[in-house]
């Protein structure tokens, strides 16, 4: 028997709320402590791109992100959360603004954590280079944010993935949390397809697609620090986790990384597909990781252990 909604708590229903279907509103208002999210720059504002309509295209008021503040397990947080269903959560002239403003906002103050739910295409194409420009600007902003003391934590889990300038974004965060549907990349299966063809790249080979860009793949490269299952109160653990976890930033986190590329290059750049990877990571059975459950997954990821608390 169904529990009366009024006795479901909080944690109950993050835990029975999938992270990918959910909208962005529904995402914070489960992720945060109950009652407190805060937002800014709201819908009544009416905010809007200046853009969509000279191509005859809808608006939306809030333009497809959520920023604000609130508090997670009592300590303040700052957050924005996209909205992959309005244009695939795709960076415009204002979208972009949004997130920078908040970003700076983090740095003036220096103490209080910055959460990114990501769920993105990419940039506009009808708003190209106010698109680029904005992507550009968030990036500086997250490395000036860092840069003062202030820890940017990504979480990734959209319908929309997280591609394109989002996938730059994301390698600029203190740390990332994805989930099995959290695909991350700088450009998506049909542009790689459309570009070097689809003897490089089969977009419609959709095992190809998720096993190559998707969370599992990430975790296991160290391009995700927290592996989460699909529903938000893993994403609301994994943040507090990383909250944790996640260090200063300068010069030192730079060369680490750069070293920590240069090895994975030199380790798996002849490696033709993902499961080539895992196999080589030790992987006794790597055919079967896209099938296993997120806790036998973690346990896979762990017992590995290739993380990284660098620069990503």
């Amino acid at each position: 028997m169904t529990a009366p909604l009024e006795d479901i708590t909080p944690a109950e229903r993050a835990r029975s709320t999938s992270f990918y279907e959910a909208s962005a509103r529904t995402r914070l208002e489960l992720l945060l402590d109950a009652g407190s999210f805060v937002e800014l720059i709201g819908p009544e504002q009416r905010e809007v791109s200046p853009h969509l309509k000279i191509f005859d295209l809808p608006e939306q008021f809030d333009d497809g992100i959520v920023v604000g503040h609130g508090r997670l397990d009592g300590s303040p947080v700052f957050v924005a959360a996209q909205e992959g269903r309005f244009m695939g959560g795709a960076f415009g002239e204002v979208h972009g603004a949004k997130l920078t403003g908040l970003l700076r906002a983090a740095r003036q103050i220096g103490s209080i954590p910055v959460l990114i739910l990501f769920d993105t295409g990419g940039v506009r194409l009808q708003e190209a280079n106010a698109g680029e420009l904005a992507i550009a600007e968030i990036m500086r902003a997250v490395m000036e944010a860092r840069t003062a003391g202030v820890k940017v934590i990504g979480l990734i889990g959209g319908r929309s993935g997280c591609y394109g300038g989002g996938g730059l974004i994301a390698g600029c965060c203190s740390a990332l949390a994805v989930s099995e549907q959290g695909r991350i990349a700088v450009s998506g299966p049909e542009v790689i397809e459309t570009n070097r063809g689809v003897e490089e790249f089969d977009s419609r080979d959709r095992a190809l697609v998720w096993r190559t860009m998707g969370g599992k793949h990430r975790r296991l490269l160290g391009a995700a620090d927290v592996f989460a299952d699909d529903n938000v109160q893993d994403f609301r653990e994994a943040a507090l986790d990383l909250l944790g976890l996640a260090g200063p930033f300068g010069l030192d986190k730079l060369k680490a990384e750069q070293e920590r590329l240069a090895g994975r290059l030199g380790r798996f750049g002849a490696c033709a597909d993902a499961v080539d990877i895992w196999t080589a990571e030790g992987v006794a059975d790597a055919q079967a990781v896209p099938e296993l459950p997120a806790d036998q997954f973690v346990a896979l990821a762990n017992q590995i252990g290739r993380t990284s608390r660098d620069a990503r």
